[in-house]
């Protein structure tokens, strides 16, 4: 069986090859140091996961995610970056990111990382391929089986990480999951965890999603308990 396919995108060169020296045992590396040559590499190589820096030469991190983004919509992108800031965090997760890792990092956390995000990718694969199913609340349909998303007729494009934080709270209608539970389920049970990834992905979802984000519909929140999925409203 042939390799995982992992790009890293990363203009520091040490960083660079202390990541590889870590994912190589198990995946099939390949690197790039700059925004122009990432995106190069992505459609050469049609990598498996993707780790990248924001602060690119050439092209920065932002825009090669959100062009990625624009051709594939699922592969798993992974921010590397020494800023910390929430709002910059919002603006990797709002490029399309499904995760975000903080400089300086310990090696083990990013391969944890890759090991989750691509564990859970596979899950959803397999759920994706085992029955058709399609579900409708009101002029939203959903289709469990090929990953689409309707609001009134109109295709609602969501990301990876978005499509799975959806389908998962639409399978158990008017459960309440806390932020935690969440991430656990999502993400994968990880001691990195930043459980802030969670409120950022509802947050772009109802952008997406409700006719209203200030008050809506569907993903409605359960004040000092967390995030519901409200079929009947």
């Amino acid at each position: 069986m042939s390799k995982e396919i992992i790009l890293i995108v990363e203009d520091d060169a040490d960083i660079c090859h202390l990541i590889q020296l870590y994912l190589e045992k198990d995946y099939h590396v390949i690197m790039a140091e700059d925004g122009k040559k990432a995106i190069e590499r992505f459609h050469a190589h049609s990598p498996d996961l993707i780790l990248l820096d924001i602060l690119l030469p050439e092209i920065d991190g932002l825009e090669v995610c959100r062009r990625i983004r624009n051709v594939n919509e699922e592969v798993p992108i992974l921010f590397l970056s020494s800023r910390s800031e929430y709002e910059d965090r919002i603006l990797g997760l709002d490029a399309g990111a499904d995760d975000y890792i903080i400089k300086p990092f310990d090696p083990g956390e990013v391969l944890a990382r890759v090991k989750a995000h691509l564990r859970r990718k596979e899950i959803a694969l397999k759920q994706s391929n085992e029955n058709v199913s399609l579900m409708k609340f009101g002029d939203l349909e959903v289709n469990l089986d090929n990953y689409t998303v309707l609001r009134n007729g109109d295709r609602v494009h969501l990301y990876a990480k978005e499509i799975q934080l959806l389908f998962f709270l639409i399978q158990h209608p008017n459960h309440v999951f806390s932020i935690e539970q969440l991430y656990e389920r999502i993400w994968g049970e990880n001691k990195f965890g930043d459980y802030k990834t969670v409120k950022v992905h509802i947050s772009n979802i109802r952008k997406k999603l409700e006719i209203n984000p200030a008050k809506p519909e569907f993903i409605t929140t359960v004040r000092g308990f967390g995030y519901k999925f409200s079929p009947e409203n």
